[in-house]
């Protein structure tokens, strides 16, 4: 390959894929309309002069087989009349018509066969440009979808190239610095003179329930004194009891009557 060849196809490389990303799809799609238009005026008028051909054939076929018609009703009379040098002229006149209506006919023949393959052409074109204008609405509106997608897919990609859960997790953890910083300076407003106030209130109800609790606790100890003092007033009561005049029996000496003798004492006592 030579140099000029691999220079030509790098420019045409170049100037192609600039005209691949210069190239919008809605405007093309306009401009392919414009020229589907264009073609089709153009298209028209060529049928139209073809229509206008095919008329001027037909009529000169008419008038060449009329003009033939009536040279052989000229040439019927001359030899009617005796005039065979007419007759001959007019029969010669008759077979240059009849060979030009031939020509005509012809001609007329071909010019009608293009004239309706133009037509068909042109019924072809003319429904593939509506086809093209009903679809148009519908590629625009997928083109411009495609271009919001690609617009929005390279939003997320440039807004965070890391993974988005460690960016929240990020985020998570400065909040959480922020609210710990807020409960600090909230914890150092709160020695002012209201909680001091409110400590001195707490206190105070720690000492009333103290003070009951030794309330409590001096009730025991009286209850338990009155049954000291009760247990020590009961030989009285038992002797108050008795009838007057009678003795109190000794307690030792109903101990030996029953026979009850002493515990042993344990060596460990």
């Amino acid at each position: 390959m030579g140099i000029m060849d691999r220079i030509s196809r790098l420019v045409r490389a170049n100037v192609n894929e600039i005209i691949d990303k210069a190239e919008d799809p809605e405007k093309m799609l306009d401009q392919i309309l414009r020229d589907m238009q264009t073609n089709i005026q153009t298209a028209r008028g060529q049928v139209a002069a073809m229509i206008a051909q095919e008329k001027e054939l037909e009529a000169d076929m008419k008038e060449t087989r009329t003009l033939a018609l009536q040279w052989s009703a000229k040439a019927q009379r001359s030899v009617e009349a005796s005039r065979d040098d007419l007759a001959r002229e007019a029969l010669r006149r008759k077979k240059d018509n009849d060979e030009n209506a031939r020509v005509y006919a012809q001609q007329y023949q071909a010019q009608t066969q293009m004239v309706e393959k133009l037509k068909g052409q042109l019924r072809q074109l003319e429904s593939k440009y509506q086809t093209t204008m009903s679809q148009r609405d519908s590629l625009i509106a997928r083109q411009r979808r495609a271009r919001a997608q690609v617009q929005v897919t390279q939003s997320l990609t440039t807004l965070s190239p890391m993974n988005p859960t460690s960016e929240l997790d990020r985020m998570e953890r400065k909040i959480r610095s922020q609210e710990a910083q807020a409960s600090a300076i909230g914890e150092l407003a709160s020695t002012g003179f209201d909680a001091q106030f409110e400590e001195l209130d707490y206190d105070v109800e720690i000492e009333e329930e103290l003070a009951a609790l030794k309330l409590g606790q001096g009730d025991i100890d009286d209850e338990l004194n009155a049954l000291k003092a009760g247990g020590s007033s009961l030989p009285d009561a038992r002797s108050e009891a008795l009838e007057p005049g009678a003795t109190v029996p000794d307690p030792i000496e109903k101990s030996d009557e029953v026979g009850i003798t002493d515990p042993p004492i344990r060596a460990n006592q």
